[in-house]
């Protein structure tokens, strides 16, 4: 039997045994519904526990109030720890003093508020010194992307957030927050601890923070919260996983693995980041480290591994700032410490000048120029080890004249490095510390470390080791008898929840008719596969796709869909997501081959259209606001006549948000659409989104864009990533094929053009702010 498991079961007798003392000692209520519940609580006394039978609560709003002691507090739990369910429109509001809440399970669902679990009752009433623990909060989405909410909010002072399992957040707004708005809430001294922060998946926009601590205009305030020993896995909402904006927060000794995004020192200052593993893939250009703003941040003894983020997702990005900044833009990086951390296999690990953007001076007001270089920051006893050589260890956006470098040392394999100021080169080996991780510890003793202002106060390597005797550069002093498992999931998160999926045997349904491919829709499991054997299909009505599936043939089975105008012939619906394959799917020119829902898209959907053919729509893809997929694919596949393409331009609040995260386009044949041949749309002025991704590759376009208003064939206004390269554009009766937005990461190469307008670059494209 697993470890997880035994510790499980045994705790369950344990919490019987707990639950039978407490009824024969008057110091347990068992309450089944919320009228027994809130007499509970408005009866409540210091050590008294409050039990909530096992089952579904749905529609719950829970009020926790109390006044428990220190020794004696006041304690909310699940019969059994996993088996109450909270779900429908509910949350969990707590104020009081020494309250506990151990063992909930948030799920199907949503809160009515602005918070599922909230550190206050109003806001005059906060909690101190209460906890929740043990918890778990899954998909637990508002309808709508744009109805922001948080999932966790502090409020008062020395509250515990531990050992949760948090993940599935799709709408905007952070995971958790701490808000300081009031003395009652500054120098709060919170513990984020042992919890296992899930995938998040990407938000497609900004607001899709894990943690964010305080706001731009609370940022002047002292918080001194703590996040601790926690595992962020695949955290990929936006570019910041970890938003510090208040002042001595701690981030120390957590795993950041495989999350597309960095820990950011947004606003405020004097965070320590100590401790910490950011560990990659080395493919990923998404997995990121630090990124350093503003003022006298000490980052210490961290390892980074297999980095490839970019720019503001480097491994250590320190930015420009704003000449006398306002509070919620760019404040100068001054006095900040990088000393004794470990970049191992990380692309251009360290970047400077980060974000600045003085090339764009025409098109922003002098407010938004970063051009405050940063000063006074040392960057000193640093070990860099690259297997295959970097040309580009360091990387200056703008000058790092106000950075002292000393004490560093890169392996680079023999690679020559342009700009290495002071870098020393030498011969290093890797040590294995652990599954899957490895990195240099002996080769530098030799090296002189650098002794700066109040260095004595770093006491500790990576490891915990001393460095009071025998100190020397990089996180790690030495790994005798250390093998690390920082994946093991059962050190973080509720000891009762596991995220560990079991596979499953993928089933193949063989259709024959319509009326069994919608039985056999309905029947399947996400994953299954539903294979068209015959050559026709008549399909009055939409399928639905509410789950992972793929639809193919094997000798391109043809879809004839003749239901009513401005129905899709495919529905999308939240966790849909569809793989068509070698399908001919024809409408009859007022329908839409796919669309996504209206309204109520809580979650992401997902499609990709394999070798087929989509003919004969209206739309062959609409995608409607507030709906967001992580890719949509369309692979050897032609679309022809129909009086629109693939249309994803509804996000016109101009938030920074948009529809989808990648589209690719690869080797299509479009024909006869006659507008909104590709329309994907982003915009807001929100420099620190770095989406969407387009891709258009090895297609041909012809007699496309008749009906184009604004005579471009592809319209991609605000996406940062475009490439367009390997294309045919024939006989398009349009003034533009595209315009790149040349100050961002838009290309084009290698297309032939013929009849078909031209492609334009426009250097600094003109984004309306969203501040």
């Amino acid at each position: 039997m697993p470890i997880k498991t035994a510790i499980f079961y045994l705790l369950i007798i344990t919490s019987g045994l707990f639950i039978s003392c407490d009824k024969a000692n008057n110091n347990g209520t068992l309450v089944e519904d919320i009228s027994a519940f809130n007499n509970a609580v408005s009866n409540a006394k210091p050590g008294d526990v409050i039990i909530l039978k096992n089952g579904i609560w749905k529609d719950a709003e829970l009020i926790f109030k109390g006044e428990g002691t220190e020794k004696k507090p006041i304690t909310l739990k699940a019969e059994i720890a996993g088996e109450v369910f909270i779900e429908g429109v509910s949350n969990l509001q707590i104020s009081g003093n020494h309250l506990e809440v151990h063992g909930l399970f948030f799920r199907n669902g949503h809160s009515p508020s602005e918070n599922v679990i909230s550190f206050r009752t109003n806001e005059k009433e906060v909690a101190n010194y209460a906890k929740v623990t043990n918890c778990v909060i899954l998909d637990f989405n508002n309808l709508e992307r744009d109805q922001d909410n948080l999932w966790v909010q502090f409020y008062g002072k020395h509250n515990e957030l531990s050992n949760c399992y948090i993940a599935g957040k799709t709408n905007g707004g952070p995971t958790v927050r701490v808000d300081l708005k009031g003395n009652q809430s500054i120098r709060n001294f919170h513990k984020i601890s042992n919890n296992h922060f899930g995938p998040r998946p990407r938000k497609g926009g900004a607001r899709g923070e894990t943690i964010q601590l305080g706001s731009s205009f609370t940022s002047m305030s002292p918080s001194n919260t703590t996040i601790a020993n926690n595992l962020f896995e695949e955290c990929n909402g936006e570019v910041e996983i970890i938003s510090s904006k208040t002042n001595f927060n701690i981030i120390k000794n957590n795993v950041f693995y495989k999350s597309e995004g960095s820990v950011v020192t947004r606003h405020g200052n004097y965070v320590t980041i100590d401790g910490n593993y950011f560990i990659g893939d080395g493919v990923n250009e998404q997995y990121g480290g630090i990124r350093i703003i503003n003022t006298g941040h000490w980052v210490t003894n961290n390892l980074f591994y297999k980095l490839k983020g970019k720019s503001f997702r480097s491994p250590l990005a320190v930015m420009n700032g704003i000449p006398k900044s306002p509070l919620n833009r760019y404040n100068q990086v001054t006095d900040v410490v990088v000393a004794y951390n470990t970049y191992v296999d990380s692309s251009s690990p360290w970047q400077f000048g980060v974000g600045t953007n003085i090339a764009q001076a025409d098109v922003l007001p002098k407010s938004e120029i970063r051009s405050a270089r940063p000063l006074r920051t040392e960057v000193v006893n640093n070990v860099i080890y690259n297997s295959e050589g970097d040309p580009n260890p360091i990387i200056e956006h703008d000058k790092a004249d106000g950075v002292t470098f000393e004490s560093n040392i890169i392996y680079n394999n023999g690679v020559a490095i342009a700009n290495d100021h002071g870098l020393i080169a030498k011969e290093l080996s890797l040590t294995e510390i652990g599954k899957d991780l490895s990195v240099p510890i002996t080769g530098f003793d030799d090296v002189v470390i650098y002794e700066g202002f109040d260095f004595e106060s770093i006491t500790n390597d990576l490891l915990g080791n001393s460095r009071n005797e025998s100190n020397k550069i990089g996180a790690i002093l030495n790994a005798a008898n250390v093998n690390l498992d920082l994946l093991d999931k059962s050190k973080y998160g509720a000891y009762w929840f596991s995220d560990v999926k079991e596979s499953k045997e993928v089933k193949t349904f063989n259709v024959k008719s319509t009326e069994a491919l919608v039985t056999a829709l309905n029947e399947a499991e996400s994953g299954d596969i539903i294979n068209l054997i015959n050559e026709t299909y008549q399909l009055p009505k939409s399928l639905v796709i509410n789950k992972t599936i793929t639809i193919k043939s094997e000798g391109k089975a043809e879809i004839i869909y003749n239901g009513a105008a401005s129905t899709p012939a495919i529905e999308l619906h939240p966790y849909g997501k569809l793989t068509l394959q070698n399908i001919n799917l024809k409408g009859t020119t007022t329908q839409f081959a796919f669309a996504s829902l209206k309204e109520n898209m809580s979650n992401h959907f997902g499609l990709a259209v394999i070798d087929s053919e989509i003919s004969n729509f209206n739309y062959a893809l609409k995608v409607y606001k507030q709906s967001f997929s992580e890719e949509i694919i369309f692979k050897n596949t032609t679309i022809s006549n129909c009086e629109n393409g693939i249309e994803l331009s509804e996000e016109t609040n101009d938030r920074g948000d948009y529809n989808t995260e990648y589209l690719t386009i690869d080797n299509c044949l479009f024909t006869d659409i006659k507008q909104n041949v590709i329309d994907y749309y982003r915009g807001g002025y929100d420099e620190s989104t770095i989406g969407g991704n387009l891709l258009v590759t090895n297609s041909t376009f012809t007699n496309c864009g008749a009906k184009e208003q604004n005579k471009t064939l592809l319209n991609h206004r605000g996406i940062i990533n475009v490439n367009i390269t390997k294309n045919t554009f024939e006989n398009n009766p349009v003034q533009f094929i595209s315009t790149l937005w040349g100050a961002k990461n838009n290309v084009a190469s290698d297309n032939q053009i013929s009849n078909s307008g031209k492609i334009a670059t426009e250097e600094n494209l003109k984004q309306k702010l969203m501040y």
